[in-house]
């Protein structure tokens, strides 16, 4: 097929479909340029993706699907121990199971992200060197897979909520839960972000990848996963609202329990983070899928 003549050649816009072309060669955009309609045509390999990843969690597993409850309640049950029985933290007078069960859920939907984003590229290299694809593909099939798994155990969470309410715990939601999607696509953009930074960053560095999980727990640590707030110094509280994380778990159990330190302030400078990591993750992966392929 040969192209139509012109007499002043313009770039080609139009999508294969609309062209009958089997190949369409445009301008180099930037690096921090996203062509969501190419990731859309790619959807049903999103599906085919999240549908493998989602059926092989514990395929092979001898309790299956039960392990989205009990992963989360053996959690919950062992924060509430330690630091609820022992270390006798604070939990701002919500009861301390569901304020731990919160911080649990809210987290693992983050650090499931980033953990599954942080092994792209070494876990996907045989693919990626024989077929092409959008590669951000992967970690957003990855977002979609751990969104799943977060919806299950937050209906979890739902009933252990709904039981101390008929109780009569001092619990109560507030209108924050009208941010529950927000904080998702918060969790998503956070975890997609830092995920393809070190993904991009293991391909040259492989040790990286033994750090990604002590990393994770570190950061546990600094998020406000085991303790409100509200008990770090107000000097400290300024500094650590910059961890992104400590705004979302905050607004997470201020909308359900109505406790939490957070304003609408922390929560935009944090929303303001993971933007900007999202954005800056998704530069860096660009780059060097590029040239990924040269370097495996």
């Amino acid at each position: 097929m040969s192209s139509p003549s012109t007499s002043n050649p313009s770039p080609v816009t139009s999508t294969v479909s609309e062209t009958g072309w089997t190949k369409v060669i445009e301008a180099k955009h930037s690096l921090l340029h996203i062509d969501w309609k190419e990731i859309w045509r790619y959807r049903d390999l999103a599906y085919l993706l999240v549908k493998r990843d989602f059926t092989a969690t514990y395929k092979q597993t001898i309790l299956g699907p039960l392990w989205f409850f009990i992963q989360p309640i053996i959690s919950t049950t062992i924060f509430t121990i330690i630091f609820g029985g022992i270390a006798k933290l604070s939990t701002d007078g919500a009861p301390p199971f569901l304020f731990y069960m919160a911080g649990v859920v809210a987290w693992g939907y983050f650090s499931s992200c980033l953990t599954s984003s942080a092994s792209t590229f070494n876990a996907n290299a045989g693919l990626f060197g024989k077929v092409y694809f959008p590669r951000l593909v992967v970690p957003i099939a990855n977002a979609i897979t751990n969104l799943l798994t977060f919806l299950i155990q937050l209906g979890l969470f739902i009933a252990v909520w709904t039981f101390f309410y008929l109780k009569g715990s001092d619990i109560h939601p507030g209108p924050m839960l009208l941010l529950l999607p927000v904080l998702l696509v918060q969790m998503a953009l956070l975890g997609i972000g830092v995920g393809c930074i070190v993904s991009s960053m293991t391909t040259r560095y492989k040790d990286l990848a033994v750090l990604v999980s002590f990393g994770v727990q570190l950061w546990m640590y600094a998020s406000c996963v085991f303790y409100p707030l509200s008990t770090v110094p107000e000097k400290w509280q300024h500094v650590l609202v910059w961890n992104p994380m400590v705004p979302i778990i905050e607004t997470f159990r201020l909308a359900f329990l109505g406790v939490g330190g957070v304003d609408l302030v922390q929560w935009a400078i944090g929303f303001a983070v993971c933007l900007g990591l999202f954005l800056l993750g998704v530069m860096i992966f660009r780059k060097v899928e590029r040239t990924f392929t040269d370097t495996v």
